[in-house]
């Protein structure tokens, strides 16, 4: 056998196993909180143990909902309980049939407002963070911070920990209109690091070393995933390997 023949042939092996390694594939769409906390620490892992791949679309609850609904995607995740994502869309005048919806509780999230690493303050208090986020405050100063104005970052593709945080925390407080909006959680990180003045609210998991989170009132809430109809067996291997072996990965 001549050499060509045998590299092509190698090839053709390669390309083979390559594709039969996940042959079959899960679509996921979530938002802040399940990405951060949930299917990114565990992707690598759960492909590994497997053979899923598990294709991930960070999307709001909103778009991920809708996506399950018509049949493009396998699961929805997000941060809220089912009841809050039910009435989340029909606030966003999406009609949704919940009973032919299935949910399934795969961890916990948590809603934090983050700031920028050079910024003082070390606490907040809940009625400190209604000032801040409604526009009464606009300057650090009359937090306990230093005297530079203060410019709330608002991530409107996250709207699960958005209606927490302002639930939880902000008591349903109104978001000043003078926020400087972003799409993602990541952009919102991006933009409290690069402003010493800003303050922004997303999933815990979103922060790193780039931002601060101060001390502050909790707003936790679960992660839910939803179905149409009963999950498909990959969908269930899935829930099993997050709520059982991959639990040591989560965030």
């Amino acid at each position: 056998m001549n050499k060509s023949l045998m590299l092509s042939l190698s090839l053709l092996f390669l390309a083979a196993t390559i594709g039969n390694s996940f042959a079959d594939e899960i679509r996921v769409g979530a938002g802040a909180a399940p990405s951060s906390a949930v299917l990114k620490p565990v992707k690598e892992h759960f492909e590994s143990a497997t053979g899923i791949k598990l294709v991930h679309l960070e999307q709001g609850p909103k778009l991920a909902l809708q996506g399950v609904i018509k049949g493009e995607l396998d699961v929805a995740g997000a941060g809220v309980s089912f009841d809050e994502w039910i009435a989340l869309m029909k606030k966003e005048g999406v009609e949704v049939k919940a009973d032919e919806l299935r949910s399934f509780i795969v961890g916990k999230s948590r809603a934090v407002a983050m700031i920028n690493k050079s910024n003082p303050v070390k606490s907040l208090t809940k009625a400190q963070l209604k000032d801040i986020f409604s526009g009464k405050a606009l300057n650090w100063k009359d937090v306990g911070g230093s005297d530079m104005p203060i410019l709330v970052v608002f991530a409107k593709l996250t709207p699960g920990m958005n209606s927490l945080y302002v639930n939880r925390v902000l008591d349903g407080t109104p978001i000043t209109k003078e926020a400087l909006d972003v799409s993602t959680g990541p952009d919102l990180r991006q933009a409290v690091a690069s402003n010493t003045e800003a303050i922004g609210i997303s999933a815990v998991g979103v922060a790193d070393d780039s931002v601060t989170v101060p001390e502050q009132p909790e707003a936790s809430s679960d992660i839910t995933f939803i179905t149409r109809g009963e999950p498909s067996a990959n969908v269930k291997k899935l829930i099993e390997f997050i709520t059982g072996a991959g639990r040591k990965y989560l965030k």
